[in-house]
């Protein structure tokens, strides 16, 4: 039988490499002429009824406590900023830098823990930080030396910290006790509301006139949306917020190698640095105990990152 704390590691490593697989199909779709609502739209919207087959078919009910009500509205609508915050950016940079660049939220997770629940911050852990955000640090320029978009930047410095925010949310509320099926329907039905509002009252929708485009649709519902959530939520009540984070460092990993196999963006070897560090950095995480007395000695530098991309 696999011990729970191994479970959490799995699954979380399972969430951030499904998640990863945004640009995957949703960079097709752009290039068809969708914008970002649109497209967030669509994948809310058809993942609803993949969710609420599971709940049926788990034999549970669609009840809420009223006490729940409000908190999964907060938690869908960041959740929905943060998804949209991180499609907008796609637009001004490549989307293997953007995912890559949202990898500062475990930074974010472990500061707002430390700071409002005061949860030590472990050696290991904030090695392990450090690691990963040396990584991070590596991909900051491209070898011709071009700066980021400073309006990509933000978007996805705001969809970190949303997407921090509903991390620690889930593990440190009322939430917690909701199943984890239940939950993400709920978050993923609270959130759609804000992409109906601005679809609706900015006249955006945008609908793909192409069959095989229908199957990103679908296959954004599933995978970056309802297998990454319902693993990341089951993750975070496993080993908790900050680790669930750290294993995160999959979600650019991934980006990335769709970004240069299947879309043709550089891979440098600046970025192959960036990227080991990262993959090393969940290594440790989920190695711990032995490894980190080795770890201790080690000392990394703080390079830089990326490139623009327009849609």
């Amino acid at each position: 039988m696999i011990p729970v704390k191994a479970k959490g590691y799995i699954l979380g490593a399972v969430a951030a490499a499904a998640y990863g697989m945004n640009p995957l199909f949703a960079l097709p779709l752009y290039r068809d002429g969708m914008n970002p609502d649109s497209v967030l739209f669509f994948r809310y919207l058809f993942a609803l009824p993949i969710l609420a087959l599971m709940i049926k078919v788990r034999g549970q009910n669609f009840r809420l406590r009223k006490k729940e009500i409000f908190p999964l509205l907060m938690v869908g609508l960041l959740i929905a900023l943060s998804s949209l915050a991180l499609f907008q950016s796609y637009n001004y940079m490549d989307a293997g830098i953007a995912s890559t660049l949202l990898f500062v939220y475990p930074i974010l997770v472990a500061l707002i823990m430390t700071v409002f629940f005061r949860e030590r911050l472990s050696l290991r852990t904030f090695l392990c930080i450090l690691l990963a955000f040396s990584g991070i640090a590596l991909l900051s320029k491209t070898s011709e030396g071009i700066p980021l978009s400073v309006t990509g930047v933000i978007l996805v410095m705001v969809s970190a910290l949303t997407y921090a925010i509903y991390i620690v949310a889930v593990n440190q509320s009322v939430l917690k006790q909701v199943a984890t099926v239940k939950l993400t329907f709920y978050v993923l039905f609270f959130g759609l509301f804000l992409f109906l509002f601005r679809v609706c009252f900015a006249g955006s929708l945008c609908v793909v006139d192409k069959w095989y485009l229908w199957g990103n649709l679908w296959a954004l519902a599933l995978f970056p949306t309802v297998i990454s959530f319902l693993c990341t939520t089951r993750a975070i009540q496993y080993v908790g917020s900050t680790p669930t984070a750290i294993l995160g460092a999959l979600e650019p990993v991934t980006a990335v190698l769709f970004g240069v196999t299947i879309f043709g963006e550089s891979l440098s070897l600046r970025l192959v640095i960036g990227i080991a560090m990262i993959i090393l950095a969940v290594t440790l995480i989920i190695a711990g105990g032995n490894i980190t007395t080795v770890l201790v000695r080690f000392r990394k530098l703080f390079p830089k990152l990326p490139h623009r991309k327009q849609f």
